[in-house]
């Protein structure tokens, strides 16, 4: 019950103090050159919609890519999975131990 009350009571007490913080100053941050400025010159969508249009690589080259890297990768995995110290070694490893 009462680590309920306290697992309750830690976001209420964050929320306060994320509450508490002082923001910084934004109403000064304007220069007069940039106030003075012009806006941004506004250009048409259509070519930059266009850029966006480029096709990306193509979905069957990069599947048979990646499935032959999961192939390999699965191989090195399977090499790996074997004993690491030889049948001498063990028994050297056992003896040192007892």
């Amino acid at each position: 019950m009462k680590r309920a009350v306290i697992l309750c009571a830690l976001p209420v007490a964050a929320n306060l103090l994320v509450g508490c913080t002082q923001f910084p100053e934004l109403e000064r941050t304007q220069t007069a050159a940039l106030e003075a400025a012009d806006y941004p010159a506004l250009v048409p969508l259509d070519p930059l919609l266009a850029r966006t249009n480029i096709p990306g690589p193509d979905a069957v080259q990069t599947e048979a890519r990646l499935n032959t890297r999961l192939a390999s990768l699965r191989n090195r995995a399977n090499a790996m999975r074997g004993s690491v110290l030889s049948g001498t070694e063990k028994q050297r490893l056992e003896r040192g131990l007892r």
